[in-house]
């Protein structure tokens, strides 16, 4: 547990929390040492069992009982834990060292004692820990081989019952339901390992079904059901591979199991069964996809096992085949097709696709990432009119900042951007003539011609049209240089709301505008009215210590 710095902790908790841990670090009691883990308890309203863990690949997590923790946050106590720890870089080894002792001191009495007297230590814990019960019922079915008491049993380890508030499980006992749902995969392993993989497969898929049926009762915000389903797939595989099931029966319940909700949970991929289910398993599988697909070529998980089966055997033209029979209106699918034959190395074909999609796009506008796509490969090729135009058409339909800087950058590269600025431009004024009316936002042609650094034309348009805020400081600050008396009278304007608010983010912004203002007053050859303006706004200021603190930091 060296592998985590303070750093990491104010990282994880927040300033808030880490500040709040560093007041409990004497409330940290009975710290125990683990491998890649740290428990203890630390009081506060409550006594809190709180632990830290160091795994790969998550890094530093923790948990703790108390509520802000149960909420899933890295609260103040598992700061003043991690803090406590590092605060004892060369006791901890020897805790380690004592908890591992303590260990084989309790694995050599246990050896010790006689039949007896272990059989009377289990059922003494029996009768106290009912969780203790049941997984010891569990075993005790499955090495009778009763697969109908193991299958009940299992059902009530899957049970939400016990943990539901109004039928639902909230997030706070969702870890708790998850630890014991991971008995019943545990018992289903067992099976395999004592030797009746055939039972295991049959009971892993009754608990998939079991599993799947309560999932949406239960908040899994932590990924615990989803950890519960990929361990049970896995048992699943296992036991396949133990058992050699009938490769037809098998290739059927995969697919169909890829098919259904179900596999949300398990997330199975019919392609790691393949050296169980062999040619004439996968055969199936690829001919049962194949008319699942065929019958319902817009499905999700039907496009999707069609395309995983044909990529696994280099088909591309298969996989173009299931993309192609759903297309998106935009051309984000042909954008994907023109992708996947890139990869193929074929990349005339794939121009062919992405010009295709920008051809058949309706109803809608093409999606960027295709338009960015051509216009790449465009660049690339000389095609450099073909650029500009796909960006005019594109800035044509979405009159926006970032869609003119793409196509100054298109035309820039084609010695054509005086033209294509003018046209530009001119949509934009037609849009803030519109934006006047009513029917426009935000006068977009002012960002363009701040972004040009036009500012005598940004500036006419912001006093013809009007701006806002943010948009007249932007301006303010590129005229500065040679517009100091307007630009003084918008950094005025802007501070004067700021006085009469409070708050370490507004004096900041008032600062920054003050600084402005005494570059101004510099200009234009003025400096003690800005002296005189300062020294009056400090004595009406004075009591907001934080911004007489930060005046005086920056020689205001």
């Amino acid at each position: 547990m060296d592998g985590f710095t303070e750093a990491d902790l104010r990282a994880l908790a927040g300033p808030r929390s880490f500040e709040r841990g560093q007041g409990y670090l004497d409330a940290v009691t009975g710290l125990e040492v683990g491998d890649g883990w740290i428990t203890a308890t630390v009081h506060g309203t409550d006594a809190y069992e709180v632990e830290l863990s160091l795994d790969e690949p998550e890094g530093l997590t923790g948990e703790c009982d108390c509520p802000y923790g149960m909420d899933g946050n890295f609260c103040k106590h598992l700061v003043a834990l991690g803090l406590t720890a590092l605060a004892r870089p060369e006791s901890l080894p020897r805790q380690y060292a004592r908890a591992r002792s303590r260990v084989g001191d309790l694995d050599a009495w246990l050896a010790a004692l006689s039949r007896d007297e272990l059989l009377a230590l289990v059922r003494e814990q029996i009768a106290e820990d009912r969780q203790v019960r049941r997984r010891l019922e569990l075993r005790a079915a499955s090495s009778r081989g009763d697969l109908a008491e193991v299958r009940a049993r299992i059902r009530e380890l899957l049970d939400i019952g016990r943990f539901a508030r109004y039928g639902y499980v909230e997030y706070a006992d969702a870890r708790a339901y998850g630890e014991q749902a991971s008995q019943a995969v545990s018992a289903i392993a067992a099976l395999t390992a004592t030797g009746r993989p055939a039972d295991a497969i049959s009971l892993s898929r009754d608990a998939m079904r079991m599993l799947s049926e309560v999932q949406d009762s239960i908040d899994d915000s932590d990924g615990c059901l989803g950890e519960v389903g990929a361990a049970l797939a896995e048992v699943h595989l296992d036991a396949c591979r133990a058992a050699r099931p009938d490769p037809d029966e098998t290739a059927r319940w995969l697919v169909g199991h890829a098919l259904s909700d179900l596999d949300d949970l398990t997330d199975i991929d019919p392609l790691d069964y393949e050296d169980i289910l062999g040619e004439q398993g996968m055969t199936t599988v690829r001919e049962l996809a194949l008319e699942a697909w065929r019958g319902q070529r817009t499905g999700w998980a039907e496009k999707y096992l069609m395309e995983r089966l044909a990529k696994a055997s280099g088909d591309v033209d298969a996989v173009i085949a299931v993309h192609a029979a759903d297309l998106a209106r935009d051309g984000s699918t042909h954008l994907v097709i023109a992708r996947e034959l890139d990869t193929a190395g074929r990349p005339d074909d794939a121009l062919r696709w992405a010009e295709r999609g920008i051809a058949e796009v309706s109803d809608t506008t093409p999606a960027i990432d295709l338009v960015d796509y051509l216009c790449d490969r465009y660049t690339h090729s000389d095609r450099l009119q073909d650029a500009v135009a796909l960006r005019r058409a594109h800035f044509a339909a979405h009159r926006t900042l970032a869609a003119y800087q793409q196509l100054r950058t298109a035309a820039q590269a084609a010695d054509c951007w005086q033209a294509q600025r003018e046209q530009a431009l001119a949509l934009l004024r037609a849009d803030t003539a519109q934006r006047e009316r009513g029917r426009y936002g935000g006068p977009v042609l002012i960002d363009a011609l701040l972004d040009d650094k036009d500012v005598d034309a940004a500036w006419q348009a912001a006093t013809t049209t009007g701006a806002d805020d943010r948009q007249w400081l932007a301006l303010a600050d590129q005229a500065r240089a040679i517009r100091p008396a307007d630009a003084l009278r918008v950094y005025q304007r802007l501070a004067e709301p700021l006085e009469k608010q409070t708050g370490n983010a507004v004096y900041e912004r008032l600062t920054s505008l003050l600084l402005s203002m005494r570059d101004c007053h510099r200009r234009m050859g003025a400096p003690d009215d800005f002296t005189a303006y300062l020294a009056a706004l400090r004595a009406g200021q004075k009591r907001k210590r934080n911004l007489m603190r930060l005046l005086d930091q920056h020689g205001l």
